[in-house]
């Protein structure tokens, strides 16, 4: 058997799109790390709070469905180039008007900006990631989701020092905004050259909301974006309610989801490549509902971990795999992964009220049962994520 080694040009956007995930993910939890300052800043309340950060969401939901355009019209190089001028603006803007300035309307405004640079530069980023994962003829795009979260926890890692140390918002916002976005431009520019990304389609040019196997991915990546936003937002509240449990062990639950998730995705390739993509998803939406039940039933905190570790390795594959499907053919992929990431971002949106008001209604850990019911239609969906006639695996 002949081992091809890729070109090192191959090799080094490789790695510059690897660090465009985790400069994402960096730029994400630096804002979220210090959205307790500025809630007292603002003297907000929660819900307060939430209304405010809706205007991330608003700038989200309305440039998703524009980015496929985008990126067509001025290719995924300088698409992440200048989304990600607009996050760092957006994030020093809200800073500014929550702790500086104490204007809400100001915060609201960088908080769009912010909302509209990250979708941009999120399917950008994916686009450029499959034309990676399709010329080194392996999978890899779970690996650049687990760069992403690898850059979160960082980010993470870098707030909570920062609010340790009373650094203000402004100077810790500033600072890793400069120094992370130069970096995404500078890397970017090693991106493939649009020229190759030029391939001819021998289907008819129709929308991509019209194609039933986009939108079956998109509804698979849907119930999988939801298992995942799920465990963001309510896993920690979940075990300290369920098991009335001290406020760490909460967060100690979160963090081995994430640990597990972000294994999923670096170990994941290995299996995708070996069984192929639909059998190894069906594997993922099985073990995602099942590590659900033993979460929420499993009695003991010692069998509530187990669970929560085979819930992450479960929720770890499909959302990048789906991003990877949609993708398949290069002449579409900017159309395809804008459809696909506007329809599993709702779940980001639709979930965290959804959940909300169910567990006030059965409890919060409860309330995650749903989450193992959407495995269902994910596991009847995972199909339409093999790999296209035409295109090689």
């Amino acid at each position: 058997m002949t081992i091809t080694t890729p070109p090192p040009s191959l090799l080094k956007t490789r790695t510059s799109v690897a660090l465009s995930f985790a400069l994402n993910g960096l730029l994400f939890a630096t804002l979220v790390s210090r959205f307790p300052d500025v809630r007292s800043d603002l003297s907000l309340t929660n819900s307060a709070l939430g209304l405010l950060l809706i205007s991330a969401s608003i700038g989200s939901v309305l440039s998703l469905p524009l980015s496929g355009r985008v990126i067509e019209r001025f290719k995924p190089r300088a698409t992440v180039r200048g989304s990600s001028l607009v996050v760092g603006a957006g994030l020093l803007v809200t800073a500014v008007g929550a702790t500086v300035l104490g204007q809400p309307l100001v915060a609201a405004v960088g908080l769009f900006a912010y909302g509209v640079g990250t979708s941009l530069w999120d399917v950008a980023m994916n686009v450029e990631g499959a034309e990676v994962e399709r010329r080194l003829g392996r999978t890899i795009m779970p690996r650049f989701h687990a760069a992403w979260s690898l850059g979160s926890i960082a980010g993470a890692g870098i707030g909570i020092l920062m609010a340790a140390l009373s650094v203000p918002v402004v100077v810790h916002d500033a600072l890793i905004g400069v120094i992370a976005v130069a970096l995404a431009i500078r890397t970017a520019g090693t991106f493939l050259p649009v020229e190759e990304q030029a391939h001819v389609s021998d289907e008819p040019r129709v929308s991509a909301w019209r194609e039933p196997r986009t939108l079956l991915i998109g509804l698979m990546v849907l119930c999988y974006a939801t298992v995942e936003g799920t465990a963001n937002d309510w896993l920690s509240l979940a075990v300290i309610d369920g098991y009335d449990t001290p406020h760490w062990v909460g967060v100690a639950g979160f963090s081995v989801f994430v640990i597990a998730m972000t294994t999923g995705r670096l170990v994941g390739p290995i299996a995708l490549d070996r069984l192929g993509r639909a059998p190894v998803l069906w594997i993922c939406s099985g073990a995602a509902a099942v590590g659900v039940l033993i979460t929420v039933y499993g009695g003991s905190l010692a069998v509530m971990f187990v669970g929560i570790v085979v819930w992450g390795l479960g929720a770890s594959l499909g959302f990048p795999v789906g991003m990877s499907a949609a993708a398949d053919d290069p002449a579409r992929a900017a159309a395809r992964v804008s459809a696909v990431a506007t329809i599993g971002y709702a779940a980001f949106l639709a979930g965290p009220p959804l959940l909300g008001v169910l567990g006030d209604a059965v409890g919060t850990l409860q309330a995650l049962v749903v989450v193992a019911v959407l495995m269902v239609p994910a596991s009847l969906t995972v199909f339409a994520a093999r790999p296209r006639a035409h295109v090689s695996p």
